[in-house]
């Protein structure tokens, strides 16, 4: 009997974590460990599957014993480095806490090339670009100039990787995730925390003048895309952006939400942030749509249609 491929997902009970999970049980051949501390990810996400096909770690990559202990037990194949603190609050509150995930990177890439690693994939992010230069934000030619921590976190996190593919020969592959969205993800997010609101009929705050724009990636798109990178031997030692390329400000979401829900909330404007909420964030995705998806991406309005038909939304938190 052929052996199984062996995967390691860090962050796995977080939501794109465990939304990554969910694609990666479709495929038989693979067994999957998901690790995580809970700190903000939730052990209900993780989706239920045999033993045999998936396992769960309750594991901080962070500190090196703890991580060390389960991929020497385990040699994988490859790993899908997502763990990380996540949100811009949080991760304004605990600008000190954001770093210690420098740790985590580090472990990860010394014990995969211990353990016999072939390739790791990182999810980075759209805020190590900042303040937009130019529009739409390219992986190659637009400056990487976010101050705050996070950002710097996932630019290192991109360096030690490619400084361990020149010393070590390590493969990788780098996602920057762009604004994600889908069910499972956490309330304290735009996506969410708006139809939450909506739902209920409470006023929408939006940060200044709500003319922020973004674009949103449903989290499919975002788990095909990067499975598809996997399976099929693309985005070998290079970065490209995972997200869509359609802008719209924080305002039109808040109203489209609104509309769709025929929600009777109020859109308030409180005090914009004091740092890490960029004026314009779009990218370049022709690599994400040219190679990595076979499908046309979801739109938000269908994606919005998606989640409310699912219905997951607590209204009592």
């Amino acid at each position: 009997m052929k052996s199984k491929i062996k995967i390691l997902v860090t962050g796995g009970a977080g939501f794109i974590g465990s939304s990554l999970i969910e694609r990666l049980l479709k495929n038989s051949q693979y067994y999957i460990v998901a690790v995580d501390d809970l700190s903000t990810g939730d052990i209900k996400k993780i989706p239920q599957a045999s033993a045999d096909v998936l396992k769960f770690i309750r594991c901080n990559v962070n500190d090196y014993e703890s991580i060390s202990a389960v991929m020497h037990s385990y040699k994988f194949d490859y790993v899908f480095h997502y763990a990380a603190m996540v949100g811009v609050l949080r991760t304004q509150q605990n600008p000190l806490k954001v770093f210690q995930d420098i740790d985590g990177i580090r472990h990860i890439c010394k014990l995969a090339v211990n353990t016999g690693v072939k390739r790791v994939f990182f999810s980075s992010s759209s805020e190590i670009y900042g303040e937009p230069v130019e529009i739409p934000q390219h992986v190659y030619t637009t400056p990487l100039n976010s101050r705050v921590p996070y950002a710097i976190v996932k630019n290192v996190g991109e360096a030690y990787l490619r400084s361990y593919n020149q010393e070590f020969g390590l493969e990788y592959s780098i996602f920057r995730f762009f604004n994600t969205y889908g069910p499972k993800q956490s309330k304290d997010f735009v996506m969410s925390k708006f139809l939450i609101k909506a739902l209920k009929n409470q006023d929408i705050e939006l940060y200044g003048d709500g003319l922020q724009t973004r674009t949103f990636c449903y989290v499919q798109d975002n788990v095909d895309a990067c499975v598809n990178a996997f399976e099929k031997n693309l985005l070998i030692n290079d970065v490209a952006n995972i997200g869509g390329n359609k802008e719209i400000t924080i305002k039109e979401l808040a109203e489209i939400i609104v509309s769709k829900t025929n929600s009777k909330s109020r859109i308030v404007h409180v005090p914009p942030l004091k740092d890490g909420d960029m004026l314009r964030r779009c990218p370049d995705n022709t690599y994400m749509r040219e190679h990595l998806l076979t499908r046309p991406l979801t739109t938000l309005e269908d994606g919005i249609t998606k989640l409310l038909e699912i219905g997951l939304f607590d209204l009592k938190r």
